[in-house]
């Protein structure tokens, strides 16, 4: 499983549609879950991002076609990073020479 960092920036679209996207009853987690992807948390920011989400998702593959499917819709624009574990950190630098 890999962990991404989605920095979200709302469109000027996706300001229109705010009010009824956070408080309509979503099945978004269930569609997410049904992918292999899965939430970790999110958080809704002030500042440069109006959002921050931390998910995972099973290969670079799958999450690659969420970031599309957000893009698609044209609500937000994202900027991602894929994350390492501390403990995946470790691991690459005990391989250095």
């Amino acid at each position: 499983m890999g962990i991404y960092v989605s920095l979200i920036n709302y469109t000027e679209q996706g300001i229109k549609g705010i009010k009824e996207r956070h408080t309509a009853p979503t099945s978004m987690s269930a569609t997410l879950e049904a992918k292999g992807i899965k939430v970790l948390s999110a958080y809704v920011t002030i500042g440069q991002y109006d959002e921050i989400h931390i998910w995972e998702a099973p290969d670079d593959e799958t999450a690659a076609g969420l970031l599309l499917a957000w893009g698609k819709r044209g609500n937000v624009k994202t900027v991602t990073l894929k994350a390492l574990t501390i403990d995946q950190f470790r691991e690459i630098a005990a391989k250095l020479p």
